[in-house]
């Protein structure tokens, strides 16, 4: 057989029933085979980057490896943006590229480079599969590399030469394969002593939390501990529920203001990793002078990685939250008595939060152009209550944890590393994973733009997804940024923010959108708002709403 046939068995063998992708002459093997295996679907992306970003969210929503293939060298540079998001966000992928003849290595030819050095910063393993001989152990490895903790993507590259050379070795894969290892019983009580000597504990969330499964346990144990719940500046999902008395606030992105909003915990447990993606330098530790740090972690290789820990310990996390709570819970009742009040105190708490960011609403709810907290309250009242939210709208971000619930893993999407451009490429990936649940995808006009290509991608699968484009006219990110780094290195702050507007020549997504086959419309007033949204739920295949929004005031 042919390498080509080894590498779609195995694709097979590891239960890949779809690619995201941007074919190319090169990848000619690849396409040519598709037709003989039709229990895999192709999922087409105009651009490289829409395809990984994609990718990367089907893994998140759907718990599988992904399988990507790009073009070459410039088409591997394409997606390097997004390979980078899905490192940071641990998304198992396996990225492949067509890479020219062997033969012509030295020849120079056309969109011919070392794709194997142009992947390696961004991935966790790259190869280039140099015989037929090779395809089968590479892509097994490759797959095994991508999946283990902490997941992330592999690269292989597939020379046009080798993808047709002969070989009589098949492709294999393992059938069972458990790595996640039981907590170790001395390390699980050597953390209940210390969760039992809190007096004030908190516990930071990871996404590992909701890759896992164990976002039941989690909320479990925190009501075990009466400890109140963070979460990461950048977060991939909804690892604990939002509406919960016990969630707090998401945390600050430097080490000083970080310890600040976990000022008084004496305790602070990190679930999963990595800890903590940082915009500013701060001089410190991002916890509270004297508190004890644990993390709970399923590789040991990021445990005490970038702070030393009071304990730590690896272990499958439902596993070991499941342990730790019952160690708690063995504790003594004057323990269980102030953990129930910690509990109450966390409620009011909670309560306050809320009516006040109510008051903070209504005070900006008339305003024109629309304010973010009305838009995101109207989004909210027409969307359904089964919808999937993916979210890339940054500086509304806030108003949006507040209009909607998250109650579990699955309800929201989100994307790591900073990279923007991310929401409207995992929208097809998030929708491909949950085909019967609506979809809605908020992104910024300055993100959507990076990735706008996704709705030709939506319209050409039919996919139902809602896109809301949040329009200011204005990269507002960067205005905050530059405020905070004038005000941080004591520069000019009399100044305007140059190159951060986008409203010469103003961006016409309706138009735009209508041009890759999705109808669209503008809404500039706030009680039109939820009605247009509900309606384009109804109406089957993509649409688009443009928002006008407020700007930076």
């Amino acid at each position: 057989m042919r390498g080509r046939q080894v590498f779609m068995d195995s694709l097979m063998a590891h239960g890949v029933d779809r690619i995201f992708g941007n074919p190319g002459t090169t990848e000619s093997p690849l396409l040519d085979s598709l037709q003989s295996y039709p229990d895999v679907d192709y999922v087409v992306a105009l651009h490289e980057g829409i395809a990984v970003g994609a990718a990367s969210f089907y893994a998140q929503a759907s718990g599988k490896t992904a399988v990507v293939n790009l073009h070459v060298a410039p088409g591997l540079g394409n997606g390097i943006g997004m390979i980078y998001g899905a490192l940071k966000a641990n998304s198992p992928l396996v990225i492949t590229a067509g890479q020219q003849d062997t033969r012509l290595r030295l020849r120079e030819p056309v969109l011919g480079h070392d794709l194997v050095a142009m992947a390696a910063p961004v991935t966790k393993w790259s190869v280039q599969v140099e015989r037929a001989d090779e395809m089968a152990a590479v892509m097994q490895r490759a797959f095994k590399i991508a999946r283990e903790a902490p997941a992330g993507p592999a690269f292989v590259a597939l020379p046009i030469n080798v993808m047709e050379q002969e070989t009589d070795l098949t492709a294999t894969a393992s059938s069972q394969i458990y790595t996640s290892p039981r907590p170790e019983p001395a390390g699980v009580e050597a953390v209940v002593d210390l969760l039992l000597a809190a007096q004030n504990p908190a516990i930071v969330v990871s996404d590992d939390v909701a890759r896992t499964g164990a976002h039941g346990e989690l909320t479990a144990l925190a009501e075990a501990m009466g400890a109140g719940v963070w979460f990461e500046a950048l977060r991939h999902h909804a690892a604990f529920p939002n509406r919960h008395p016990n969630a707090r606030a998401i945390l600050p992105v430097d080490a000083a203001a970080t310890a600040r909003s976990l000022d008084g915990a004496d305790l602070v447990m990190l679930v999963g990793g990595p800890f903590f993606e940082e915009v500013w330098f701060s001089p410190g530790a991002p916890f509270p002078t004297g508190a004890a740090v644990v993390q709970i972690e399923e590789s040991p290789a990021r445990l005490a990685y970038n702070y030393p820990l009071t304990a730590g310990l690896a272990g499958h996390l439902p596993s070991t939250l499941v342990a730790l709570r019952q160690g708690v819970l063995a504790g003594s009742a004057a323990y269980l008595t102030a953990a129930k009040a910690r509990n109450g105190a966390l409620a009011d708490l909670s309560t306050e939060a809320a009516a006040a960011y109510q008051a903070r609403s209504q005070r900006a709810w008339d305003r024109a152009p629309m304010s973010m907290p009305r838009a995101m309250a109207e989004i909210s009242a027409g969307t359904p209550d089964n919808a999937v939210v993916v979210e890339e709208a940054i500086t509304a971000g806030l108003d949006l944890a507040r209009a909607f619930s998250f109650a579990a893993p699955g309800d929201y999407y989100s994307g790591r590393g900073g990279g923007i451009g991310q929401g409207l490429a995992g929208a097809i990936g998030a929708k491909v994973a949950h085909p019967d649940r609506p979809l809605l995808a908020i992104s910024g006009d300055g993100s959507a733009m990076y990735s706008i290509q996704a709705l030709w991608s939506a319209a050409h699968h039919d996919l139902d997804i809602v896109f809301v484009i949040l329009v200011n006219r204005e990269y507002r990110i960067l205005k905050h940024n530059l405020d905070t780094y004038r005000q941080r290195f004591d520069a000019n702050s009399n100044q305007d923010y140059p190159q951060m507007d986008l409203n010469t020549p103003a961006l016409d997504f309706v138009t735009i959108a209508s041009g890759m086959g999705v109808p669209g419309s503008t809404i500039s007033q706030p009680d039109e708002l939820a009605a247009a949204v509900k309606a384009a739920f109804a109406s089957p295949g993509p649409s688009l709403i443009a928002v006008e929004i407020e700007g930076k005031r």
